[in-house]
């Protein structure tokens, strides 16, 4: 069984920073894409970043792009977003998630993912 847990979300000004995290049990985590996704009040689940298993791919949300970097560390087990020039409208709940399969090609689509964990909250106040 695979378990992910993210940590790191919290309260913040606008235009400041925060470093998600997420911790992934399992001896395969570096054959995996790993993804992040955002869910913000009564707001369906959107894709925000993902990288490829071999960390050398990553792919972005036109909304994130230039202000978030996904990155990963498969000594770890770990996949991190850095978000910067944080705006109101990223308040969200954030969470990772794993692509579906090992070796497979990067992707926005959700049901490509198996594992998700818990989220951790994201408020990013005006």
């Amino acid at each position: 069984q695979v378990q992910l847990v993210e940590s790191g979300g919290g309260l913040v000004q606008a235009g400041g920073s925060l470093r998600l995290s997420c911790a992934a049990s399992g001896r395969t985590f570096s054959t995996y894409g790993m993804g992040w996704f955002r869910q913000a009040p009564g707001k369906e689940r959107e894709f925000v970043a993902v990288i490829s298993w071999t960390g050398s791919s990553t792919d972005y949300a036109d909304s994130v792009k230039g202000r978030f970097t996904i990155s990963r560390d498969n000594a770890k087990n770990a996949v991190y977003l850095q978000m910067s020039s944080l705006k109101p409208a990223d308040t969200a709940v954030y969470y990772c998630a794993r692509r579906r399969g090992p070796y497979g090609s990067s992707t926005r689509y959700q049901t490509a993912y198996d594992y998700w964990g818990q989220g951790t909250p994201v408020t990013v106040s005006s």
